[in-house]
């Protein structure tokens, strides 16, 4: 699924942050809107599977039912992101790629949890709050410096960091971290409403078939 990205002129990754900043405030605000409609129509929805999450996590390991990390949001502030715990307590809070044995750390459903993306339901706490979009690349770890780094480079921190992006549905887990930037810089470049909800149906349909997911 992955493809080849047209590369950007030399110079983008010096001007990216003030070539590509949102045209007006009316679509920040459009898109700030879109998020709390949508996240306050899921919230209803989704608490009682979210309920039987929360019971089979503490029945099944020892330790909170939510795992709270550090995340680099917009302008590479740090806020604090919720997940459903799928790694038993005493792991290192690295990527899940940099553990030498993933497997070994995963709690009981933990697997389950994250090839369905189930553990990311409580995230619709960080978009209500403001801290997460529907939409834009995935919030890095506090201490993914590689990654904020060039996302910096880019010009890709000024976005609003989101549940779902366009790296996430052309590969995910799968993509290296400068190909992974290529396509946040990429949203950048393209966003748009009609793009977003593009990457939102991606997302459901790549969910669905359960791709992208390493560990």
């Amino acid at each position: 699924m992955l493809r080849q990205l047209a590369q950007p002129p030399a110079q983008d990754a010096r001007t990216s942050t003030t070539q590509f900043r949102p045209n007006s405030r009316v679509a920040a605000y459009a898109k700030r809107t879109f998020d709390l409609v949508v996240g306050s129509l899921l919230l209803p929805i989704l608490c009682i599977p979210m309920a039987v999450i929360a019971i089979a996590v503490r029945l099944t390991s020892s330790g909170p039912i939510l795992y709270w990390s550090d995340r680099v949001g917009r302008n590479n502030k740090t806020f604090r992101m919720p997940k459903f715990r799928t790694m038993n307590l005493g792991t290192p809070e690295v990527a899940t790629h940099l553990l030498d044995d993933p497997k070994m750390h995963l709690t009981t459903i933990g697997a389950f949890l994250r090839k369905t993306s189930l553990d990311e339901l409580p995230q619709i706490y960080s978009i209500l709050k403001g801290d997460l979009s529907l939409v834009g690349p995935r919030p890095a770890l506090h201490n993914q410096n590689d990654l904020v780094a060039l996302r910096t480079e880019r010009g890709v921190h000024e976005l609003v960091p989101g549940l779902t992006g366009w790296a996430q549905v052309n590969g995910r887990d799968d993509l290296p971290i400068p190909l992974k930037v290529e396509y946040d810089f990429e949203y950048l470049r393209k966003r748009t409403f009609l793009f977003d909800l593009k990457i939102l149906c991606l997302t459901v349909l790549r969910v669905a078939r359960r791709d992208g997911v390493a560990h």
